[in-house]
């Protein structure tokens, strides 16, 4: 019973989940600093709030990868037989079973924080299974879905006051995992320089639109620097490894890097619409991914 256990924790992809968190945080201390609300005070009158937005992401988060090794079971039965479903440790059904629940636990309690989160989390979960089911065989339309899942997961922090302004921020995340989705191709057979070199383009013009939001709407600039200095030491550094030498292994590291740096990049918008400290809470979230990484596979 214990090993099936971690076989359902395995498919959810624990380490991951810290990411979806960071990008709600991230998304409600936008909207409250475009609404001139005071951070603090919000958090400790509305925590019932931020808490459901919270869950909410990381039961959809959960529940899409659990149905991505449902929809690659085929495929992992032969390039990754050790994962849980073609492994035979947990059954198929089991797993629609259990992405299902975790998928309409995250709508219900998007629900439960206002209207507009719900229809987000509504749209979001269709975006998710696109992708899952349909979509990411596709070189550009499968990335590009990706990072769209990714943007309505910072809108739907945003939206935690029921309202909804200056979306096109999200567009930057949309930009990020389009970027880690084209170095993730090569994981299983290597030779992607191409889309390593595309990929650090993008890394480029994500950390240049950050630092131009965060100036065009704040006064926080240097606040944001080091967490924009970390962020990009994290990213580049993986990817350079697996430009050089073109290796499965190295390009699995460039993706989970990747992965795990949102919480980083999440803490630069927080770094840049709040306190430092605030920030450097988001930022905490980063070692709790990089524990779970070393128990649970990220990709």
């Amino acid at each position: 019973m214990k090993e099936k256990l971690m076989g359902f924790a395995r498919l959810a992809r624990p380490a991951n989940l810290p990411t979806a968190a960071a990008d709600i945080l991230a998304g409600i201390a936008i909207a409250l600093y475009l609404r001139n609300i005071e951070t603090l005070k919000f958090l400790s009158e509305q925590s019932g709030d931020v808490l459901l937005l919270v869950f909410s992401s990381v039961a959809l988060y959960a529940g899409g990868v659990v149905f991505n090794d449902v929809f690659d079971t085929d495929l992992d039965a032969i390039e990754r037989p050790e994962r849980a479903i073609p492994s035979g440790l947990v059954p198929k059904r089991e797993a629609i079973y259990f992405g299902t629940i975790l998928m309409l636990i995250g709508v219900t309690l998007a629900f439960k924080c206002n209207m507009l989160a719900g229809i987000i989390s509504v749209v979001l979960t269709i975006a998710i299974l696109t992708y899952d089911g349909y979509f990411k065989q596709f070189g550009f339309a499968g990335p590009l879905n990706m990072g769209v899942c990714r943007g309505l997961n910072l809108l739907m922090g945003m939206s935690v006051l029921g309202l909804l302004s200056d979306w096109y921020i999200a567009l930057v995340p949309v930009v990020y995992i389009f970027a880690i989705t084209l170095i993730s191709r090569g994981e299983v057979h290597g030779d992607n320089k191409k889309h390593i070199v595309w990929a650090g383009i993008l890394y480029a013009i994500v950390i240049t639109s950050i630092a131009l939001m965060v100036m065009q709407k704040t006064s926080q600039i240097l606040t944001i620097i080091p967490f924009l200095v970390l962020f990009s030491y994290l990213i580049f550094k993986p990817l350079l490894k697996a430009y050089k030498e073109n290796s499965p292994k190295n390009i699995k590291k460039a993706v989970m890097g990747g992965v795990l740096s949102l919480v980083v990049m999440n803490a630069c918008w927080v770094a840049g619409f709040t306190d430092w400290y605030f920030a450097l809470a988001v930022l905490l979230l980063l070692p709790v991914s990089i524990l779970l990484s070393k128990l649970f596979a990220v990709t």
